[in-house]
């Protein structure tokens, strides 16, 4: 009780100065959160829209289920996709996450 009383005078006696802290700290702590984590997403999810709007016959891509294979038809919203000889799955156009040959160039 004592330590609450305390804590609430200590408060309002500098509730002026710590009111203009605290706003420029919170500012300061969503800056930091936009420039390290919101954009960087952001500029990821514009390069897989952009790469997936790309999807051409005959290029390689994993699925997100880990499936390899190669493109045999582009429709608008699915892909058909070869994964063996005479053999082709449809995948959903938003599954399809990479191509192998940027895992080519992240082994170098």
């Amino acid at each position: 009780m004592n330590v609450m009383t305390i804590l609430l005078q200590a408060a309002g006696s500098n509730s002026a100065g710590g009111s203009m802290q605290f706003l420029i700290m919170m500012v300061l702590i969503f800056g930091v959160m936009y420039f390290f984590m919101i954009r960087p997403q952001q500029k990821r999810q514009k390069e897989l829209m952009k790469f997936r709007n790309a999807l051409e016959k005959g290029q390689k891509i994993i699925t997100a289920g880990g499936i390899y294979g190669t493109v045999k038809e582009v429709k608008e919203t699915y892909v058909l996709v070869e994964v063996d000889n005479n053999v082709a799955i449809r995948v959903d156009k938003s599954m399809v996450m990479k191509d192998t040959s940027d895992l080519a160039q992240q082994a170098k």
